[in-house]
């Protein structure tokens, strides 16, 4: 882990990763400026939708339309955090309305919050204290199937095996 917080390597199904065309996933955001050219050639029922985000290993903030693999927004690299993240204008600026770590190609765990704000705290929008959707990610030990925790029930869907209460999805293995 380095003192950005620990990074994420893809894990999901390597024809997605294999089918990336670099450059061509997504728009690297650095400045208000970058956000606000970013959101003017947005089309307004675009804006109503939220986007696929990563932020990169540079810290910067990527975004991709919502039906993007994260795996091509981040151009195959690997990501301090990765989501769903939508917008919304209050009063003269832009905030973020809603953000989430849900993505199962990087599995990313709640704790790459941080990342993700001070990479719009870079941008200057406002935003929430914390993910407003959190995804708890875990690979289940007994069938090594990636799968999401829901209602703190930490059981395999696919096996009914327990599973583990701290993120383990080994960055070395698929899901």
């Amino acid at each position: 882990m380095n003192v950005r917080g620990r990074s994420y390597r893809y894990v999901g199904p390597a024809d997605l990763k294999a089918a990336i065309r670099p450059g061509r996933g997504s728009r690297r955001i650095v400045s208000s400026a970058d956000f606000a050219h970013w959101a003017a050639g947005q089309a307004a029922v675009e804006l109503l939708e939220p986007f696929t985000f990563v932020v990169g290993m540079d810290g910067a903030l990527r975004l991709a339309p919502r039906r993007s693999e994260h795996v091509a927004c981040a151009n195959g690299e690997r990501v301090l955090s990765a989501g769903e993240i939508s917008f919304t204008r209050e009063a003269d600026r832009w905030v973020v309305d809603e953000v989430s770590n849900q993505s199962t190609g990087y599995c990313p765990d709640v704790v790459s919050w941080p990342a993700v704000a001070h990479a719009l705290d870079a941008i200057e929008l406002g935003r929430p204290p914390h993910f407003t959707h959190q995804v708890v990610f875990r690979r289940c030990p007994g069938c090594q199937e990636c799968t999401i925790v829901r209602e703190d029930d930490f059981v395999c869907v696919f096996c009914g095996s327990d599973l583990p209460k701290a993120w383990n999805i080994d960055v070395d293995s698929r899901c």
